[in-house]
């Protein structure tokens, strides 16, 4: 069957609504058959063929051949077979064209249904490729809907509407019915009632958009954004850098005499932008990140990802930012944890930690007491008449004693008087061969002396036995006549 009018149409069709030819006529092959076969009652299989080059359509009822009696239209014997076709052999299909003259009102009917079914598909299967190739995008849109938790738009030359919750608006904005207004399309997702658009107008990326539309060195690729962070209707910041070093990013993005960026800022309603140039140095771009405000000194820890960051007092406000917004967007630009201190809170911390070390410093000059090793010097130590402080050491000699430090060390209150050690007898000691120097410290050892202030026996083994009237004054420096 033979219709020229049906495929001028189709054509028409697949023009205007950009509908897939081959998916059209798969669904109009298979629609066409099942209505011919519920108007005529064929108890067969039929296929139809659609021909778009000779402007055919044209039916086919198949049976297959099988081994003995058939079970039901669909089948055929071998002898029946090949009255159709004498070459025909066991499990082939056979088919007979039963094409009619002319398409019935049945089948017209089946086949207009299946036209505009496939046409409403193909038209969202379109839109709904059209809108994932646009996510990340901006795209002009017209508010249809406001209610208390989102607003719905229909994105202009798509048919689709676009759902904008309450963390996409900017604050303090008010859309209305009609308004006409851009949107940062942020996911396209199918659910099981169609197709749902997410927009935006709050996030970074819309910025971002503006800028690429406005700056055609970014658009290009010639240069580049690092990173950018907003919180919208407050502040954006973002990070730019460019590969050319003949390029000026940051010159660039704000255009001559800041047209460009002045546009951006109309379109945002007066949000502040700060453009900044990335740099790999974190110092440096931590700094850059806390403009407008001055930054005297960074001191970073990479492994913790923390900055100290300390400015003029004049300038914290500024660093920090209302509510710590510009501190907290620095942050968030550069990944580091930032602490923003004043130049006098840094100094008066400074003078603290100095004051504390002179202190340690003055507590390290004096002279510690020292403790006694054994018990055996401690018990004789006790017994001593000459006025002493804590006995120092005991010296690991077999007749050696702790010798008292110098009196001079300590203050009169630390004396504790004690009884000199028992007398021992020597029948070779000599009170002439007696030589000592009070003035030795006690750890120095004098080989030219016959007595040495880390020993109280001389070197052929005699006790040095001091002056019974011996006194000890604390004004001087030594002691008189003996320890």
């Amino acid at each position: 069957m033979v219709n020229r009018d049906f495929f001028s149409a189709l054509e028409q069709l697949e023009r205007e609504h950009k509908l897939n030819q081959r998916m059209l006529l798969e669904a109009l092959e298979v629609g066409m058959a099942a209505a011919f076969k519920r108007e005529t009652g064929e108890g067969r299989a039929v296929a139809v063929k659609i021909s778009p080059e000779r402007g055919a359509i044209e039916f086919y009822a198949y049976q297959t051949v099988v081994d003995g009696e058939p079970i039901d239209e669909t089948q055929l014997t071998l002898d029946e077979a090949q009255d159709i076709k004498p070459d025909a052999k066991i499990g082939e299909v056979i088919g007979e064209d039963v094409s009619p003259k002319q398409l019935s009102r049945i089948a017209a009917q089946a086949a207009k249904q299946i036209i505009l079914q496939k046409i409403n598909d193909a038209k969202k299967d379109q839109a709904r490729s059209d809108m994932s190739n646009k996510e990340g995008e901006l795209m002009q849109s017209i508010v249809r809907r406001v209610d208390p938790l989102n607003i719905y738009v229909e994105i202009v030359g798509t048919q689709m509407e676009g759902v904008m919750g309450s963390s996409d608006r900017v604050p303090g904005e008010k859309l209305k019915v009609g308004d006409r207004v851009k949107v940062y399309i942020k996911k396209v997702r199918d659910t099981t009632r169609g197709t749902h658009v997410s927009v935006s107008r709050s996030c970074a990326g819309y910025v971002r958009k503006l800028f690429e539309i406005e700056v055609p060195e970014l658009r290009g690729g010639l240069v580049k954004v690092k990173n950018i962070v907003r919180e919208a209707s407050y502040r954006t910041k973002m990070a730019v850098y460019s590969e050319d070093p003949n390029i000026d990013s940051i010159g660039s993005c704000i255009g001559t005499k800041g047209t460009r960026i002045n546009t951006i800022v109309n379109e945002l309603s007066g949000e502040k932008v700060d453009v900044i140039l990335y740099c790999d140095d974190p110092s440096e771009y931590i700094a850059r990140a806390l403009s407008p405000a001055k930054v005297l000194m960074v001191q970073l820890n990479e492994t913790e990802r923390i900055a100290k960051v300390v400015v003029p007092d004049d300038k914290l406000s500024l660093a920090i930012g209302r509510s710590g917004q510009n501190a907290r967007l620095a942050a968030r630009l550069t990944g580091f944890k930032i602490d923003v201190k004043p130049y006098s809170a840094i100094m008066s911390s400074l003078d603290q930690m100095n004051d504390k070390d002179e202190q340690s410093d003055a507590d390290n000059e004096v002279t510690e007491k020292p403790a006694i090793k054994t018990q055996q010097a401690q018990d004789q130590a006790e017994s001593y008449q000459t006025p002493i402080a804590e006995p120092i050491d005991y010296y690991g000699d077999a007749h050696g004693y702790g010798i008292p430090p110098y009196a001079e060390n300590y203050a009169p209150e630390d004396i504790m008087y004690r009884q000199a050690p028992p007398m021992m007898d020597y029948p070779n000691y000599d009170m002439s061969n007696i030589n000592y120097d009070s003035n030795i410290a006690p750890d120095e050892y004098n080989p030219n002396l016959d007595y040495n202030a880390n020993n109280p026996y001389t070197e052929d083994g005699t006790q040095y036995i001091p002056d019974a009237d011996s006194q000890y004054n604390p004004d001087a420096d030594s002691y008189d006549g003996g320890y």
